[in-house]
């Protein structure tokens, strides 16, 4: 069993994520699956298929000189292509607070002494705090969001004096845990919206106490190895596919010119294809690091690790 609510160094935040598969990954993901399974595999499917056809009107045209045709075809199709659009938009979102709040409440469950977890009590989870999923969503779109597109848009623009570029490598690590400490606090404590966001940044800096040497490379480290992690394993299922695509267009021909519309042929089915596996894997991996930011949630709520040491040793005493 682990202990959440205890100090934690960056080497301990990456064995003690892939030690929490270990011990709880069949019941994470039997769940996970069961709760988002079907939401993923329909976002899959519109990937595979809507862009397949959307890429085959953009080059097929353009191929054959008829520039005109791709704009008749977004005039001609407007209401089914705006219908589609919103559905996307909605099961994206739907997909995205899932994704982001199932480990949340996952955790939480198993940080208070629970073994495993069944699916309905997650369910449940979701529908007793529906109001504050609501919250959360509106403070990310309307405050959140804002904030991030402006810091890093900043930070692009100093990219023209190279400084910009080193801060892209702090910021995206910082950004991510900021998000997912706002919604594990947000979650895990009675702190309103603004409190949790307040929190979350101030965390990254310094521990509660404020006694103790600042956290923020050890979480931003720890964030950067799994993104590091995740890359390299969803690269595997786009860039090799990508390759062999990009070689039969150049080889179909003897000038490497296009005969024949590539996204209607085999190769470019089994491109989209593997295009909607790797959106999937992405999905599941991004547990990896959701977990890895709650043991760092964890690690900062010093106020509670005492209450916590105390309460384990008052059961042992009884225990005896």
């Amino acid at each position: 069993m682990i202990q959440f609510y205890k100090k934690r160094e960056f080497g301990t935040f990456i064995s003690d994520s892939f030690n929490f598969f270990k011990l709880y990954g069949k019941n994470y993901f039997k769940n996970y699956i069961l709760i988002n399974g079907l939401l993923l595999i329909l976002a899959a499917v519109v990937v595979i298929f809507g862009f397949r056809e959307i890429f085959g009107q953009l080059l097929g045209p353009n191929m054959s000189g008829e520039t005109y045709y791709f704009e008749k075809y977004f005039s001609d199709n407007a209401g089914m292509l705006v219908v589609v659009a919103v559905l996307m938009f909605i099961l994206l979102m739907l997909i995205a607070v899932i994704n982001y709040l199932y480990p949340v409440f996952y955790l939480k469950r198993i940080a208070q002494g629970a073994e495993k977890i069944k699916t309905d009590e997650i369910l449940d989870d979701f529908k007793k705090n529906a109001g504050r999923i609501g919250k959360l969503c509106l403070g990310m779109v309307f405050i959140v969001a804002p904030l991030v597109l402006f810091v890093v848009g900043f930070s692009y623009v100093l990219v023209l004096i190279i400084i910009g570029f080193f801060l892209i490598l702090l910021l995206y690590p910082t950004i991510f845990n900021c998000t997912t400490f706002l919604m594990y606090d947000y979650f895990n404590s009675s702190r309103g919206f603004l409190e949790s966001l307040s929190y979350s940044i101030r965390s990254q800096f310094s521990y509660v106490n404020g006694s103790e040497k600042s956290p923020y490379w050890k979480y931003w480290a720890s964030s950067f190895v799994m993104f590091i992690i995740m890359y390299i394993a969803t690269s595997v299922f786009t860039l090799v596919p990508m390759l062999f695509f990009y070689g039969s267009i150049l080889t179909s021909t003897p000038d490497g010119s296009f005969e024949e519309n590539p996204f209607t042929g085999t190769m470019g089915i089994a491109m989209f294809i593997f295009y909607g596996i790797s959106m999937i894997l992405s999905f599941f991996l991004s547990n990896l690091m959701y977990i890895n930011a709650g043991l760092m949630y964890y690690d900062s709520r010093t106020d509670l690790h005492q209450k916590v040491e105390l309460a384990e040793i008052d059961t042992i005493g009884i225990n005896e």
